[in-house]
């Protein structure tokens, strides 16, 4: 089968290659899937398309009218892609179901405890021969309250870390999960319950639009003051206005991203040179109290690996004429 590879990252192209030991003829694009990127597609059978790119409704007519068959998406979320259309056109979509939920729960914990133990100003500080201990001054996680939105797979594992530090934990989800019930002594609580008594919130549902900007001017009034927020989910999921506001008037304590609502424009790209013009980020990037990565939370070997292994399964049964049980677009009504 010959397959497009849209935003094709230096990083992963060796796992890709490894993955489909010549099994596909891949060819590597580091340009974005868009509708004006569709071009390129005359000719292949498939694309495979990163978190970034984009699916709409007009991309998705020009796919079929070039005659792409099969998209296989190197992520979990798949906001990013019109199902209906596709399905409507008999475009088969796959995605990477869960590809390493410890690397994305890991790396919340690592921005958690870089901003209360303050480690980025702590070497700032150092690198410069500066050991003064003033404004350095973080709590102990033992017994605090951490409030996780959404206990699924990633979740699931925040919630047994944060177990581990001798937390108290609170969870919000439209399923409960047994298995932190009754192993980790985690509580389900309304969303509200849960900003009113967690020191710590740590964000893990999809974007769908009940969980479009669910963190807003509303929700943040309900907080406890001075509370962390982590976000390691999408960065539509809060709202990054009423965040910043928030954050000037102290009511949140700390910030730590590695999701960002403006990211496609931005993240994943060189952009020191530029002249940065997104008011939001200026602001955020301006402020010693937030911890922004670049959606880096999945980079680790194992994710890396495991994306590139379920991408090419994909592929495979595509080819052989089968169905993969990673599929989506059979799960969308057509009428």
């Amino acid at each position: 089968m010959k397959v497009l590879v849209y935003s094709a990252k230096d990083f992963e192209i060796p796992y890709l290659e490894q993955a489909n030991n010549k099994k596909h003829k891949l060819t590597f694009i580091k340009d974005a899937l868009s509708s004006e990127t569709t071009m390129k597609v005359i000719g292949y059978d498939a694309i495979s398309m990163f978190s970034a790119d984009t699916a709409d409704f007009m991309t998705i007519e020009k796919l079929k009218d070039f005659g792409v068959k099969y998209i296989t998406l190197r992520s979990v979320g798949h906001d990013n892609v019109n199902l209906r259309s596709a399905s409507r056109l008999k475009l088969r979509v796959a995605n990477v179901p869960a590809y390493s939920p410890y690397a994305i729960a890991e790396h919340a914990v690592a921005l958690l405890l870089a901003l209360n133990r303050k480690l980025i100003e702590s070497n700032f500080r150092v690198s410069h021969y500066n050991f003064n201990l003033d404004n350095l001054v973080g709590f102990d996680l033992n017994k605090k309250t951490v409030g996780i939105i959404g206990t699924g797979k990633i979740g699931t594992v925040m919630s047994k870390i944060m177990h581990g530090f001798g937390c108290k934990l609170l969870g919000y989800d439209i399923e409960e999960n047994s298995d932190l019930i009754d192993k980790y002594d985690m509580q389900y609580t309304s969303l509200i319950s849960l900003c009113n008594q967690a020191d710590i919130i740590s964000i893990h549902v999809p974007l769908n639009t009940e969980t479009y900007q669910l963190i807003n001017e509303d929700l943040i009034y309900e907080m406890k003051d001075g509370v962390i927020i982590i976000n390691t989910a999408r960065g539509s999921v809060i709202n990054t206005e009423d965040i910043i506001e928030g954050l000037k008037r102290g009511k949140i304590g700390a910030l730590g991203i590695d999701v960002y609502e403006n990211e496609k424009k931005i993240f994943f790209k060189d952009h020191s040179q530029d002249v940065q013009d997104d008011d939001f980020l200026l602001k955020l990037n301006a402020m010693p109290n937030v911890l922004i990565t670049g959606h880096h939370a999945f980079l680790t070997d194992e994710a890396l690996t495991n994306i590139a292994d379920t991408t090419i399964y994909n592929l495979d049964c595509w080819e052989s004429g089968k169905e993969t049980e990673n599929e989506l677009t059979e799960l969308v009504e057509t009428t």
